[in-house]
């Protein structure tokens, strides 16, 4: 029998060090994943996946079991990709609600697409502000409902709500922005659900 998230966290901290080596290893892809789009230099990917766990690692006993231990590793990976971010950004102040991957680097994403499509999709997603991209990406890709988003991203659930829909809005506009192709701009804005599962699958997301 295969056990679960909280009980391997409980050995964890009770200073069972294989049980911390499982979770890692359960849960490495989809930190990646998560961070993978939002870095500002993709070549810092695997340095921003070790930050994750090693700060799980330090503050062992906080996970208090209200979420999902998934949901509180990407939260952790949420603060990580932020900061990250702005560490970037050369203004005196930010503001994620404002700041884009895009304006501060033009590297492309770490993930590498196989079709247009997928290309043009993750492009437009790091044109949206930070916490427009984060929160479409937990939706499309991590499948998290709108409480988990609410607990992880530590506002009320209709602030999630919202921010979905604004997202959603400014990833078509996005996308009508930055197509040079006017047939795969056309393709990419009415198809725009059938792309996104084509790239979750292209991600792995469910496995």
């Amino acid at each position: 029998m295969v056990d679960d998230d909280a009980a391997l966290y409980v050995r964890w901290t009770e200073g069972e060090r294989t049980a911390g080596e499982d979770l890692i290893e359960r849960h490495l892809d989809a930190v990646g994943r998560f961070l993978a789009n939002k870095c500002p230099d993709p070549a810092r990917l695997e340095d921003l996946v070790a930050t994750v766990f090693e700060r799980c690692a330090k503050s062992l006993g906080r996970f208090d079991g209200r979420s999902s231990f998934r949901t509180y590793l990407l939260g952790i990976a949420y603060n990580v990709s932020r900061d990250e971010l702005k560490r970037h950004v050369r203004a005196p102040s930010f503001d994620e609600s404002i700041t884009s991957l895009a304006s501060v680097s033009r590297s492309p994403s770490a993930i590498v697409a196989v079709r247009q499509e997928q290309a043009l999709l993750l492009a437009a997603l790091r044109e949206l502000p930070f916490a427009l991209q984060a929160v479409l990406e937990l939706h499309f890709f991590e499948d998290l409902s709108r409480s988990e988003m609410a607990t992880l991203l530590e506002i009320p659930a209709g602030t999630v709500a919202s921010r979905l829909r604004k997202a959603k809005q400014e990833l078509r506009a996005a996308l009508d922005a930055i197509a040079a192709d006017p047939s795969l701009r056309a393709s990419t804005v009415t198809k725009l659900d059938d792309w996104l599962d084509d790239l979750r699958a292209r991600l792995g997301v469910g496995r």
